[in-house]
């Protein structure tokens, strides 16, 4: 099943167990994001992509830019495991996977979740690629990707059992913070060849569009 479709259930599926008052609050942040142009300060095609090392879910350090020397990378911002359309696109790309991999690049995720949960994200749901911890949301803040959490979209969160500041290892009374949604195409060079980047965490790219702008788009070298 193509991954649009994937998420449109799992929209539909949310409309039905979530009250209309909810839907429509979270509705209004995603748009008040866009409306305030949360996306438009976000890393674009043609710049090059800022380093990082972090922890991945078995506790090794990733370094992007010594991944990068081994070919290019498609690298994923997502907003954790407790997010359905995170894990509906993480499934997609594990399934893509063969032919990322064919045309040479890597699959890297970043999420501000500790690395117990990047764990439990890769063991849940069978990926067999890097799931990175970037806490703080240092990188995603270099990146141009970090949003402060409104209350009330804090508090339909916390009323179902996501407490971000736990999961984050945030110190108690911390406002919280997200990363808006993004996947970059990035080349040897580290310079951004692609960028999804969408305050609606609802839309995430199909797969086979990226494979498609490997085989096109970015050089082997």
């Amino acid at each position: 099943m193509r991954l649009q479709r994937q998420l449109r259930n799992i929209r539909a599926q949310a409309g039905k167990v979530v009250s209309p008052d909810a839907v429509a609050m979270l509705d209004r942040v995603v748009a008040d994001l866009k409306a305030r142009g949360a996306e438009l300060g976000a890393l674009r095609p043609g710049l090059q992509a800022p380093d990082f090392a972090l922890p991945d879910q078995q506790g090794r350090t990733v370094s992007l830019y010594e991944t990068l020397a081994r070919g290019p990378v498609v690298l994923l911002f997502y907003r954790g495991e407790w997010c359905p359309y995170c894990c509906a696109q993480l499934r997609a790309m594990q399934l893509a996977l063969p032919q990322l991999t064919a045309a040479g690049a890597r699959l890297v995720a970043v999420s501000p979740e500790l690395p117990d949960h990047s764990l439990s994200m890769a063991e849940r749901n069978a990926l067999d690629f890097d799931i990175l911890s970037d806490r703080g949301a240092m990188v995603a803040r270099s990146y141009g990707l970090v949003y402060r959490v409104p209350d009330d979209m804090r508090d339909f969160y916390r009323d179902r059992g996501v407490d971000l500041g736990i999961r984050h290892g945030c110190p108690p009374g911390q406002p919280w913070h997200l990363s808006i949604p993004a996947t970059y195409l990035l080349a040897p060079s580290g310079i951004v060849r692609f960028a999804s980047i969408d305050a609606d965490y609802t839309q995430r790219p199909e797969p086979q569009s990226l494979v498609d702008l490997l085989h096109d788009r970015v050089p082997a070298h």
